[in-house]
């Protein structure tokens, strides 16, 4: 598995794995019908950088990087991921997490915060935990789940320098 910024022409391999996760509506506060247009604004144009993970000219997972807030606040990054569902539990997720902390210090942030993370997501609330994540806040019934309704969605931070 190799790890990549992405390129413009990578979005044609990012979008059915994007299209696939915002459709299911569970894990991303994106609209269920978002456009291609949209989500490459969102996903490619929108971040400092994007990445892919790639094994054998197949991207398995995407991410992005992007400054969470600015001013005062730019010292901190926000990442969001996307993984193809044929690649699921092949730790995928754990090895663009840990690229991306990497990427954030060497890009000068100080700290990755999670903004919104349905907390009906437990793969991913248990692998930010383990890869040192705290809760630092709960937002209650802030997402609507397709099938679970209203559950809560929870704020994730971790300082990054040692």
């Amino acid at each position: 598995m190799n790890i990549r910024e992405a390129t413009r022409a990578d979005f044609d391999q990012i979008w059915p794995i994007f299209r696939e996760i915002a459709a299911a509506g569970e894990t991303y506060a994106y609209p269920r019908d978002i456009s291609k247009e949209q989500a490459f604004e969102t996903w490619m144009e929108i971040p400092r950088k994007t990445y892919v993970l790639e094994a054998d000219g197949t991207i398995l997972g995407t991410y992005y990087i992007k400054t969470n807030q600015s001013g005062p606040g730019d010292h901190v990054c926000n990442c969001g991921y996307m993984v193809s569902s044929t690649a699921r539990r092949r730790g995928v997720a754990t090895a663009m997490c840990e690229h991306a902390q990497n990427t954030a210090s060497a890009l000068g942030y100080k700290a990755m915060q999670f903004n919104f993370v349905a907390s009906t997501n437990e793969g991913a609330v248990r692998l930010w935990n383990r890869l040192g994540f705290a809760v630092v806040g709960r937002l209650p019934k802030a997402f609507l789940h397709p099938s679970k309704g209203y559950v809560d969605a929870l704020v994730m931070y971790k300082w990054l320098e040692t």
